[in-house]
């Protein structure tokens, strides 16, 4: 199966573009989803989270604090590394395994930090969420209630733009219109539609030279 690796910057829109792929029916394994069950009550992690960073990071009724975890391992470079090596792992085997039970000619791959994680390698074509830092500045703010610094934060945490664009295959521009978006994502569609049609006329042509 064709994997797109969808990526972006924090409040770049990457959610409303796996949404709208959704919308034409191809399958989207999504690594914040993964993230969140991971740490469901219940799950080795969680209890791995409260043991590395404090059971203040666990809410009364036994759920994870996220603003509180975010906060705390985006301030510290170490407990942002300890936090990576809690989870990674268990995200990408949950990510696997919903990779396996995909139907489709190709199916898109979302996670915010794909050319600085492992997974790079298990993607095919990269399409990259675009827009300019000051809107994903004031996204965050109206979204989460951050201060500038926080926000500013957040997105030094990440890789800078630049470097997303030149790992980028594709791109989708997301400073217009919801229709605007439309647009570009039923194009991206047809173009993946097409490339996942080539490779798999490839592998059968392989496979009858293989059989002769």
């Amino acid at each position: 199966m064709l994997i797109i690796g969808l990526t972006g910057g924090i409040a770049s829109g990457k959610t409303t573009v796996s949404d709208l792929f959704a919308e034409l029916g191809v399958p989207v394994v999504d690594a914040d989803i993964a993230a969140r069950r991971v740490v469901e009550p219940g799950q080795p992690a969680l209890d791995e989270l409260a043991a590395a960073f404090g059971q203040d990071v666990l809410t009364e009724s036994g759920t994870l604090d996220r603003k509180r975890l975010r906060e705390r391992a985006f301030a510290d470079a170490d407990l942002r590394q300890r936090l990576e090596a809690i989870l990674h792992p268990r995200i990408h085997e949950h990510m696997e395994a919903e990779l396996a039970a995909c139907d489709g000619s190709y199916a898109i791959m979302a996670v915010p930090l794909l050319v600085e994680g492992e997974l790079l390698h298990r993607v095919h074509r990269v399409l990259v969420v675009d827009v300019p830092e000051e809107v994903q500045i004031q996204r965050l703010m109206q979204r989460d209630g951050s201060s500038r610094e926080q926000a500013q934060a957040m997105l030094g945490a990440q890789s800078r733009r630049d470097m997303r664009l030149q790992h980028a295959d594709d791109i989708v521009d997301n400073t217009g219109s919801v229709d605007d978006l439309r647009r570009q994502i039923a194009d991206l569609h047809q173009h993946y539609q097409a490339i996942a049609a080539d490779r798999a006329a490839m592998a059968r042509g392989k496979a009858e030279e293989t059989d002769r």
